[in-house]
C-alpha cells in the first residue's frame, strides 16, 4: 500500500509549480503509483479503465465507468482513505469525456483529455517513498526466488516455450505477473538479444530474463544456467558483470549531484565495454535504465538527459553476444543495494568503477 501522505505532498508542489487546480492519472503504472491499486482490466491497453485525480488539500476522486466503479472502489483503492468514485454509463462516454466532464481547470492529466495539459509522471515518482522501497524489498526477492527456483530444474531438452510457463507460473503463485519473459538456449542467445521463447531445447546453455510486476512496481533479472557451455560465455559473462558494475557505480555518482543524466551514465557503460575489449557492443542492445513504477521509467541513450535521482531504482542490463547481467538495484548518493537477491544464488565478487558488488554467476546443472 502507498504512503498517500507523502504522494499527496509531491502533488501538492506540483500543483502550486504548475498553477494547475487538478492532475489526473489514467496510465495503469501511474494509476499505481498515486493509488497503490489496479485500473487495468485489458492488460495491453495503454490507459487503463479509471482515472485517480488530486484536486489538491487532500482531494481525491476516481472516475470511471459503471461497470467498473463497484469493485475499483471495493477492491483497489486505500480503505483508510475516502476517495470518492464516480462513474458514467459506459456506452455514453469515454474514460476522457468522463474526465474532462468533471475536472476543475487548469489541469493536467497523463493520457488525452479535451481541454487539460499532458504531464509525464515519470519525475513525480522516479523517487520511491519509504513504503515503496519496503515492497520494492520483498518483490524483489521473491522473483529472484521465483527464477532461481525455475532455474534450478532446468534440463538441456527443455524447450524454451516450457521453461518461459514455468517461470509464469511460479511468479503467479507468489502474485507476481511477468510482462517480459524471455529465454534462450545455446542456439539462440548468441543470435538475439531479445530471445522470445521458441519451441526451441536449451541445448548446451540458456539465458532467463523477467521483468515481472507487482503493485505497480517492476522488477527485472536474468539468470544464466549451463550445462556444456560454449568455452566463450564464462569470459563474456565476465565482461557483462562488470560492465553492468561500472554502470551502477556511475549512476552513483550521478545520483549524488544535481545535475547528473543518464547521458552521464551512458558513457561510463561506453567507456566500460571499450576497455573490456569490446568496443561499440552497447550498439547492439538497449543498455536499460531507471525502473519503479515501470519496466523503465527511462532507456539511457547517448547524450540523454534524463535524471539520475537518489533513492530510485535502476536495472542495467549489459549483453556481451550469448551473455547478459541484469539485476535491479536501490541507488542512494552512497549506496548501491541489489534488491532481485535471492541470498541462495551463487555470485561473483566484481570490482569496478570503485564499487564492490556480488553478481550472479553461471549456474552448472
Amino acid at each position: 500500500m502507498v504512503d498517500i501522505a507523502e504522494r499527496e505532498e509531491r502533488l501538492e508542489r506540483f500543483l502550486d509549480e504548475g498553477g494547475y487546480e487538478a492532475v489526473w492519472f489514467a496510465r495503469p503504472n501511474a494509476f499505481a503509483w498515486a493509488t497503490g491499486g489496479s485500473n487495468r482490466v485489458d492488460d495491453a491497453a495503454d490507459v487503463g479503465d479509471a482515472a485517480a485525480g488530486y484536486l489538491g488539500d487532500g482531494e481525491w476522486t476516481v472516475v470511471t465507468n459503471n461497470v467498473e466503479a463497484e469493485r475499483i472502489a471495493a477492491e483497489e483503492l486505500p480503505a483508510e482513505l475516502s476517495m470518492s468514485v464516480t462513474a458514467d454509463d459506459w456506452y455514453e462516454t469515454d474514460l476522457a469525456g468522463s474526465v474532462a466532464a468533471r475536472s476543475p481547470t487548469p489541469a493536467a492529466a497523463d493520457f488525452d483529455v479535451p481541454g487539460l495539459d499532458t504531464v509525464d509522471p515519470m519525475r513525480l515518482r522516479l523517487r520511491l517513498g519509504e513504503d515503496d522501497l519496503r515492497a520494492y524489498r520483498d518483490l524483489g526477492r521473491e522473483v529472484a526466488l521465483a527464477v532461481e527456483t525455475v532455474c534450478r530444474e532446468l534440463q538441456p531438452g527443455d524447450t524454451e516455450h516450457e521453461v518461459a510457463a514455468g517461470l509464469r507460473i511460479s511468479l503467479a503463485g507468489r502474485n507476481i505477473d511477468a510482462p517480459v519473459v524471455l529465454v534462450g538456449g545455446g542456439e539462440r542467445a548468441p543470435e538475439y538479444r531479445h530471445p522470445t521463447p521458441t519451441d526451441a531445447a536449451l541445448g548446451d546453455y540458456a539465458v532467463v530474463i523477467v521483468t515481472a510486476r507487482r503493485g505497480g512496481l517492476h522488477a527485472s533479472c536474468t539468470r544464466t544456467v549451463a550445462f556444456d557451455p560454449p568455452e566463450w560465455l564464462a569470459e563474456r559473462h565476465r565482461v557483462a558483470q562488470r560492465v553492468e558494475t561500472r554502470a551502477l557505480a556511475a549512476t552513483r555518482e550521478a545520483a549524488g549531484r544535481d545535475d547528473g543524466t543518464a547521458g552521464d551514465v551512458f558513457d561510463a557503460i561506453q567507456d566500460a565495454y571499450a576497455d573490456e575489449g569490446f568496443e561499440g557492443e552497447w550498439r547492439k542492445h538497449h543498455q536499460g535504465g531507471a525502473t519503479g513504477y515501470a519496466g523503465r521509467e527511462w532507456f539511457a541513450t547517448p547524450d540523454s538527459s534524463a535524471p539520475v535521482a537518489s533513492e530510485a531504482a535502476y536495472a542495467w542490463n549489459p549483453t556481451v553476444q550469448g551473455a547478459k547481467s541484469e539485476d535491479t538495484a536501490y541507488v542512494t548518493d552512497d549506496d548501491v543495494a541489489v534488491l532481485t537477491d535471492s541470498g541462495r544464488w551463487p555470485t561473483d565478487t566484481v570490482e569496478a568503477g570503485g564499487l564492490t558488488l556480488q553478481r550472479p554467476s553461471i549456474l552448472e546443472n
